[in-house]
């Protein structure tokens, strides 16, 4: 047989191998799926669920109310504790009130001492007078003192209920002010956990919600990919919806993981043998088409 022949052969099958091999190359650098970052919103009050107007599927806005829970019970116990601040407040004691009678006393057996002396000085008076004057004037100083300790711990303690009491009627405030459950972002209701009707307790899950505006695709690279992709990098996002059905969309690189893990069985890598793969967040701006749990793709 002709040496040419077979060198050539040999060539042609080398080139046959290598364009197979290169058409057999995937045109994307890793796979993953569409996700957003999900908020599920509970009761943080207990009560009746009176009104439950959203379904799965609303667009909610930040700040609407969602539902509304039985506040009656709140509202009876602030306007009870309300009224036990209001007598306690009125029930302290008025020292100025309750010392003047003393003080005047003071003032009265104060002139007294100073006539004493004056007589006493006068020899008009003797020592004895004007030494009961005095210990009556410390006697009365005494009482007065004593009062004002009374009164003052006595308008302590009744201070002390009142700014507990008050301490309490905000609590409520606060619950019964959380009975009208808000939307703590603008999003779409993904899960409806309750009804209208159902009895509610802190924690109870209502809602779950998730801006559909805003969302990313959870891809998986190779540690040798890993050198080419960095934060805030700019990537294309191949989203599948079937068949030849394909549409790209402009990605940004927002997290990557810092430690490796198991490749996923849904997902496909560039290197089929990779064991071990890393984590990335892809940002992509949702133009209504991207569902969540949707497969996509990325090319860097």
């Amino acid at each position: 047989m002709n040496t040419n022949c077979i060198t050539a052969a040999g060539a042609l099958l080398s080139m046959v191998a290598a364009l197979w091999s290169c058409s057999d190359k995937p045109d994307y650098d890793a796979t993953g799926i569409f996700e957003a970052t999900t908020v599920t919103v509970s009761a943080e009050t207990t009560g009746k669920i009176l009104s439950f107007d959203v379904e799965e599927g609303d667009s909610i806005i930040l700040g609407q109310c969602i539902a509304a829970i039985d506040s009656t019970e709140l509202l009876l116990r602030r306007s009870q504790i309300g009224k036990q601040e209001s007598s306690t407040r009125t029930s302290a004691p008025s020292i100025p009130a309750q010392a003047s009678a003393l003080r005047a006393q003071i003032a009265h057996q104060e002139n007294e001492v100073n006539r004493f002396a004056r007589l006493y000085a006068d020899g008009a008076g003797t020592q004895k007078q004007l030494d009961d004057a005095k210990a009556y004037l410390a006697t009365l100083r005494g009482q007065l003192e004593a009062l004002l300790s009374t009164l003052g711990k006595s308008s302590n303690s009744l201070g002390d209920n009142a700014m507990a009491l008050q301490y309490q009627s905000e609590q409520l405030s606060e619950q019964i002010a959380k009975s009208n459950v808000q939307s703590p972002i603008t999003g779409t209701v993904l899960v409806k956990y309750a009804q209208e009707g159902e009895f509610a307790v802190p924690g109870k899950p209502l809602v779950k919600m998730a801006d559909l505006n805003r969302i990313y695709i959870r891809s998986y690279f190779t540690a040798s990919q890993l050198a080419n992709v960095k934060l805030g990098q700019k990537v294309t996002v191949i989203a599948d919806f079937g068949g030849d059905e394909q549409y790209e969309y402009p990605g940004t690189v927002t997290w990557i993981a810092q430690e490796s893990e198991f490749t996923p069985k849904s997902i496909q890598t560039e290197d089929t043998r990779a064991n071990l793969v890393y984590a990335v967040k892809i940002a992509v701006v949702n133009d209504g088409r991207l569902k969540l749990g949707q497969y996509g793709e990325v090319r860097l």
